[in-house]
Order: structure tokens, then sequence, then C-alpha cells
């Protein structure tokens, strides 16, 4: 217990510092995430605060983690090697952008080396659609199938100020309260570890946000919440101090918002004929904003909602698998046709000092930008050179 309350202080500590040393450094190299009419902020703010997020939760686990047990004996070197892969992919779309192809190529890395290295594949169905054991090869596939959409779940709702953040913390807190109350340590400092870091991070990214955690840390919860939800499926019913019945649903409902937001907006776009990469304005958090909420509000109503998911999911458990996750898909899905009900036609783009903008104006204003950033580009130049 003690290395687990020192984890996540250490993790805390480093990254609350080392944000603001990021801010600084990214004002001073112009490393901005730049406004674009479909992007919410209006102004250029820095990117990289997934730096100091992978810096406080690795620095934490590797101080604390205790190698002589034996889960961590047989899997942390893994694990820490597919922080270390999502990373570095992160960090080169944060300042050079990659296609969404290449940075899919880098999340199927990390879940070959999650599924083959760490041996983090669901093993059973629990029951889901009558479907107990499930063979190796179901399971692998099953398992790169839930990696790299829970990992990009979150690096798509990572679209307003604290949003990836908040609901990052509630999913990993409660995968570590359950494997604290179950005596499972080794993934408690895990959760607290990561949670601790992101809620250093959230202290700089609420309205008015002065950093985003861009790709870099979006997808680091992602991963952190794969393995933790894997883990939880397959150990969730076992465990003696705290049984869950139906261990799937119970996982799916603490994850459900950003999941299936996810899978939901894919489908529009592979409906319509576009990558299911393709920006557009459909995910959860615009149709809250659509109905006039500011980026404070929507983030602690789809943080609250998250909570509330992952209550009835677990008073719904007795019901079983199958029934309980057909329950939340339902819910979802009336919640989110209960927002789309009288949205605006016009979309606004973005909101300075309260003024809604149109695309026309707005794409004035950063053409404008880009006018004088060129300008201060090559008064800087011409200082160098004399």
């Amino acid at each position: 217990m003690e290395n687990i309350l020192l984890g996540a202080i250490i993790a805390f500590t480093i990254t609350f510092y080392a944000i603001p040393v990021i801010i600084q450094v990214s004002n001073m190299k112009k490393l901005f995430d730049l406004p674009e009419a479909r992007k919410i902020h209006a102004n250029p703010i820095p990117s990289l605060g997934g730096l100091g997020i992978f810096a406080g939760f690795t620095v934490g686990l590797l101080l604390m983690v205790n190698l002589k047990d034996p889960e961590a004996t047989n899997t942390f070197q893994f694990y820490l090697t597919s922080f270390l892969v999502i990373f570095f992919f992160g960090i080169k779309d944060d300042i050079l952008i990659l296609t969404p192809f290449k940075k899919l190529l880098g999340q199927m890395a990390v879940a070959a080396i999650l599924i083959f290295k760490a041996n983090l594949v669901i093993t059973d169905m629990h029951g889901f659609l009558g479907i107990g054991q499930i063979d190796h090869t179901m399971g692998v596939c099953l398992s790169f199938f839930t990696i790299t959409v829970i990992v990009n779940a979150f690096n798509l709702i990572d679209g307003i100020d604290g949003l990836a953040g908040s609901v990052g913390i509630v999913t990993a807190s409660f995968f570590a309260f359950f494997a604290l109350m179950s005596g499972d340590h080794y993934y408690a400092l895990f959760g607290f570890t990561f949670s601790a870091s992101l809620a250093a991070f959230l202290i700089y990214n609420y309205s008015p946000a002065r950093i985003f955690m861009g790709d870099t840390g979006a997808m680091l919860i992602g991963v952190v919440n794969a393995i933790l939800v894997i883990h939880f499926i397959n150990t969730a019913e076992n465990t003696g101090i705290l049984p869950v019945l139906a261990s799937p649903a119970m996982g799916f409902g603490v994850l459900l918002i950003p999941l299936m937001d996810t899978l939901r907006v894919f489908a529009i776009r592979i409906l319509h004929g576009r990558s299911p990469f393709s920006p557009d304005r459909n995910h959860v958090h615009h149709l809250l904003l659509d109905k006039g909420l500011s980026h404070m509000q929507v983030t602690i109503a789809i943080s609250f909602a998250s909570i509330v998911f992952l209550v009835l999911s677990y008073l719904s458990l007795p019901m079983g698998t199958t029934k309980v996750i057909f329950l939340q898909i339902v819910a979802f899905f009336a919640v989110v046709s209960l927002l789309k009900m009288n949205r605006p036609k016009m979309q606004s783009f973005k909101v300075i000092k309260g003024e809604r903008l149109d695309e026309e104006r707005f794409n004035m204003l950063q053409k404008g930008f880009y006018q004088f950033k060129a300008y201060r580009s090559s008064q800087a130049k011409a200082a160098d050179h004399d």
C-alpha cells in the first residue's frame, strides 16, 4: 500500500512540475496545436502535455514497482515497452503529424507486444451470447480489436478541455480500486499512479486550457486502460474479496462512453463513404457543445455520466453479461438520440470571448494568424542572420 501511495505522489509531483517547463519550451519552439475549422480552440496552444504525463507515470512506476512480484516479473518489461512505443508514435504525431494509417500501425505494434509478449489475451466471454471459454486464436483476434478500439476511443474523445483526462481518471481509478480490494497491488499501482499523473496534468488543462495532452497522452490513456480492462475481465470473477459476475459487461460499462462514441462515429463515417478516421463534429462532446454547454460543463457532464454508467452496470450484473451489455448499448443510444433532438443546423466553429464565429469569419481570423506567424518567423530569421 505504501508503494502505491508513494508512486501516486511521485507521478503527480513530476507531472505537475514538468508541465510548466513543457509549456515554456513549446511556446519558444512554436510547437502548437493550431486552430482549424473543426477544432474547438481559437488560439494556438501547446500540445505536448502527454510528455509530462508519460514522465510522471513511468518514473513513479519504475521507482515503486516490486519486480519480485511474479506478475511484474512476467509482464512489466513488456508493459513498459508498449508505453515507450506509443509514446514515440504519439510525440512524432504531435510534432510532425502522422497519417491515420501510420498511427494505426503503431497501435497494432503495441497490441502485438501486449498480446504475444505480455500474454494479455481475453480467454473467456463469460456467457456473452452464450459463449464461455474461447480458443487462443479467437482470443488473440478479440484482444487486438479491444486494444486498438480502446486506444482510438480515448484519442478521439480528446476534443475539449479536460475531457479525456477526466474520463481516464474515472476508468483507471475504478480498475485500480478493484485491484487494490482484490489484493492485486501490481495493477493497483498502475491505475493509481496513472490517475495521479492525469490529475496533475488536468490542473493545466481545464478551461481555459494552457496545454493539451496531444496524441501522446490520449493514446497512453488508451493503452493503460486496455491493459487494466483485459486483466479485469480475465480475473474479476475469480477474486475472493470482491467477486464480480459478468466481468466483460462490467469492463464494458466502465469504458462505455468512449467506446460506444468511437464505434458510433466510425459507423457514421463509413456509412457516408468516408474514412473512419476522417474528422467531423459528431462526437458526444460536440452534441453537448451545440446545446450551449461550456467546456467545463461538458467535461463534468460526461465524467458524471461515466460514473453513473459504471454504478448502474455493477448493480445490473446479476442479469448476466448479454442482457447487461444490451441494456448499456440501448441506454447509450437513447441518450445520444435525446442530445441530437433539435440540434442546430448551422454549426458554430469556434468561440472567442463568448462570441460564436461562422466558418467565413473564422477562416479570415485563421488566415491572419498564419500571416502574422510567417511575419514573426521571417523577423526571427533576419535577426539570426544579422
